[in-house]
């Protein structure tokens, strides 16, 4: 059934007339690598992630591509468009099949408007973005490429079950996201994996790169952020 009510983002609210919006609402399925929107694309409706995985780039004046992050089911982008209706500044491209509800920017402001549960939801998700750019914006003026490094994956990683010290990425990282990530390029993050390699601070498994000493690395950011202040 293609309702609003089904999509996770709205899971749990009970202030919205679904039915309401619905039919007004458009539902499509991506397969993995189709580009759900493109740059300068004149679209400007949102788009809600009912399935799947999608990542989002910019595209810098000089035609480099960055890596701002990937989106999955339960959360939505597009609603910059939607708010100012300026030319989309980010490729989105599905990452594995995915099914997305598209609602058109004027519904979108409609749903804002009528439940306070919503509304809620999305300055949330807002300032957690903002913050998130925030930190990054930080990490790129003070820190080099190496404390970059440390930083993304920290933020990438997950306790490790069993092993309450350490904490994993999976699955492991392309060299080349994480230097789309970061802003440089994937040789310089290639060789710098296998300095942590040979510290200990790092290993590669056949599902994962474990980072074995996170502590390690959070002291070298904490030591680096002092100085860069």
């Amino acid at each position: 059934m293609q309702s609003l009510a089904r999509v996770p983002f709205f899971k749990d609210v009970t202030d919205l007339d679904f039915e309401r919006f619905d039919r007004r609402c458009t539902w499509k399925r991506f397969e993995e690598g189709a580009t759900v929107v493109d740059f300068e694309d004149e679209s400007s409706d949102v788009y809600f992630i009912i399935t799947g995985e999608v990542r989002v780039l910019i595209r810098t004046v000089a035609g480099k591509e960055v890596i701002l992050g990937e989106i999955k089911a339960g959360q939505f982008f597009g609603e910059m468009a939607a708010i100012d209706a300026v030319k989309r500044s980010a490729n989105v491209t599905a990452l594995t099949r995915s099914e997305v509800c598209i609602m058109p920017p004027a519904v979108f402001r409609e749903v804002i408007f009528a439940s306070q549960a919503t509304c809620e939801r999305i300055l949330r998700l807002f300032t957690g973005r903002i913050r998130e750019l925030n930190a990054r914006l930080t990490e790129h003026s003070i820190f080099d490429l190496k404390h970059r490094l440390y930083s993304e994956l920290l933020r990438a990683a997950h306790p490790r079950p069993g092993k309450p010290n350490e904490r994993a990425v999976t699955p492991p990282p392309f060299h080349h996201v994480l230097a789309a990530r970061i802003g440089c390029r994937r040789e310089q993050v290639t060789r710098e994996l296998s300095a942590m390699a040979q510290e200990g601070l790092v290993e590669k498994t056949r599902g994962a790169l474990v980072l074995l000493k996170p502590h390690v690395l959070e002291t070298r950011l904490s030591e680096a952020m002092r100085e860069g202040g």
